[in-house]
């Protein structure tokens, strides 16, 4: 059994999922940025998520979003689920496209956690060995420059989403937003200059472990030219540890209080869980429960 996910309107999450064994299934071209941007579009407007980050890999995707209505399960399995469903046609791939993994969702605790993220999610194809700097990948990413300020309008892609029905409109419109709180308190131009220095940051190390492993670089026309059937060869270490929750360099203490917080949260709906279990329907849940309540309408502390 999975622990119980605490989900709380207004968080602030990077989401992480992988294709199938790694294979380059979202291998940067048109025809899956139009999927996948267009599905993202749709989704992030449907369930009040709002979109901050994205880098799609050939092999994984990075978002920074902040879930404003508390409906953040529901926009991820959408949107997996769709854009599982396109890439099935436009690949030509028959069975899963994700892995079975649990799709990882990071709470950003704190506003350094959000601009490591941020960085972190534009910085993932330097450090995969794939391109010298993140405004080389030819793929879906966002660079400091454009946070709350880029935005992309697509037209409904030729498959799957069918002419005529009402849920995927025509044309589908989506604008990166500044993280709520952090703009007004930080400044616009700060943000971006803080995540573009994290940047440098991040791709001077992965410059460095690059040159350390005796490695060369792919490059975008390499990175373009990848077969979507083939897996990634380089190490990644499986069953790793997922974590639910980051704060930041310099933060720890709110890491140990927000991970006391969240043991605490798993304890009371264990609890409440097992009385459900007995028969026991007027048991009240912890803030945050999710599932119990969207299957079950069980009831839950305000």
């Amino acid at each position: 059994m999975t622990q119980p996910r605490c989900v709380l309107r207004g968080d602030t999450v990077m989401i992480t999922r992988r294709t199938l064994r790694r294979h380059h299934l979202f291998r940067p071209d048109p025809i899956i940025r139009q999927l996948y941007l267009y599905t993202l579009a749709v989704c992030a407007a449907r369930f009040g998520v709002l979109v901050h980050a994205v880098t799609l890999m050939s092999t994984h995707e990075h978002l920074v979003v902040t879930d404003t209505q508390g409906r953040l399960p529901l926009f991820i399995r959408e949107l997996h689920r769709l854009v599982s469903l396109g890439t099935k046609i436009l690949r030509k791939w028959e069975g899963p496209t994700w892995d079975s993994e649990q799709t990882s969702v990071v709470r950003l605790l704190t506003d350094q956690a959000i601009v490591e993220k941020l960085a972190y999610v534009m910085a993932n194809p330097v450090q995969a060995g794939l391109v010298r700097h993140a405004r080389d990948w030819p793929g879906i990413t966002t660079l400091p420059k454009e946070l709350g300020r880029r935005t992309w309008t697509l037209d409904r892609p030729d498959v799957y989403f069918r002419p005529g029905n009402p849920q995927w409109p025509e044309t589908a419109t989506l604008s990166l937003t500044m993280p709520p709180g952090l703009a007004a308190r930080y400044g616009v131009a700060q943000m971006r200059d803080a995540v573009a220095e994290e940047l440098e940051r991040l791709e001077r190390h992965a410059h460095g472990e690059v040159a350390k492993r005796g490695w060369r670089f792919l490059g975008a026309q390499r990175v373009r030219q990848l077969s979507p059937y083939r897996r990634a060869t380089s190490f990644e270490r499986f069953r790793d540890r997922n974590p639910t929750l980051a704060a930041g360099r310099g933060h720890k203490r709110v890491l140990f209080q927000a991970m006391a917080e969240l043991r605490a949260f798993r304890r009371v709906y264990r609890d409440a869980l097992e009385q459900w279990r007995a028969g026991l329907r007027r048991v009240v849940f912890p803030h945050g429960t999710w599932c119990m309540c969207q299957v079950h309408g069980v009831l839950v502390q305000t």
